[in-house]
């Protein structure tokens, strides 16, 4: 099993560069003993960069972990050496750290003020969608949203990631508001990423050090999606 560096704190989301054992080729792809690269999952897309080696180099286009991590090469994995060294592309990464982050905030925030969750999002670098519901939008609660959560935002509140006990987390939050309802029960051993004082939920994306690095969030467009479901798209300003 391929050991995800990314996984263990919140400073473990910042390696750029590894070294790694490759353990299994197929026909487009790579298998590592360890990797900084996040798999496509949960909303966020999968990072990019290259393999290097002493003369040599593969692009790396895409990262998923259906059937272990396979790191998606656009040359042949072939010419790939049983070791190499990784190399995350870190401007579309951080660009995922912040917006994901950022997400946590506002989908909190749309719980608190209005009991609607999220129900399905897609982050990208340069911006978000989220969908809510049940909710209906107007424009002075979409004013209060951007509103509320740049006030958390401006805090700077640092961020945490640390393994918890599922049976421990449940007695201390609400379980709707931290998505635990939707985990299925058999899962007892969380990484949960914490926001003191503003946000607690079992995730296994990437994420910034503190809220600093955010900046502030715009909502740039409003969709209805069906029956008391409604979409937003925000950008980071």
């Amino acid at each position: 099993m391929t050991e995800l560096l990314y996984m263990k704190d919140i400073e473990s989301n910042y390696i750029r560069e590894f070294d790694a054992s490759v353990v299994e080729r197929g026909f487009d792809y790579v298998v590592l003993d360890r990797t900084a690269f996040y798999p496509l999952g949960g909303g966020q897309p999968s990072d990019t960069g290259r393999l290097e080696w002493p003369g040599g180099q593969a692009q790396v286009r895409e990262v998923t972990k259906k059937e272990g991590v396979r790191h998606h090469l656009a040359q042949n994995p072939e010419i790939v050496p049983d070791r190499v060294h990784g190399v995350v592309d870190w401007e579309k990464r951080y660009g995922h750290m912040r917006m994901h982050t950022a997400q946590h905030i506002v989908s909190g925030v749309v719980y608190d003020l209005w009991k609607a969750r999220t129900v399905g999002n897609q982050l990208y670098h340069d911006r978000s969608r989220i969908d809510f519901a049940p909710v209906k939008f107007t424009d002075e609660m979409i004013s209060e949203l951007e509103s509320r959560t740049n006030e958390i935002l401006a805090t700077g509140a640092k961020v945490e990631i640390a393994t918890e006990d599922r049976s421990e987390l449940e007695k201390a939050v609400d379980s709707q508001r931290a998505n635990l309802d939707l985990l299925p029960k058999s899962v007892q051993e969380l990484r949960v990423v914490r926001v003191p004082g503003h946000d607690v939920c079992p995730c296994a994306g990437t994420h910034v050090r503190s809220l600093a690095e955010i900046g502030r969030i715009k909502v740039v467009k409003r969709e209805n999606k069906g029956k008391e479901r409604e979409r937003i798209t925000y950008e980071l300003v």
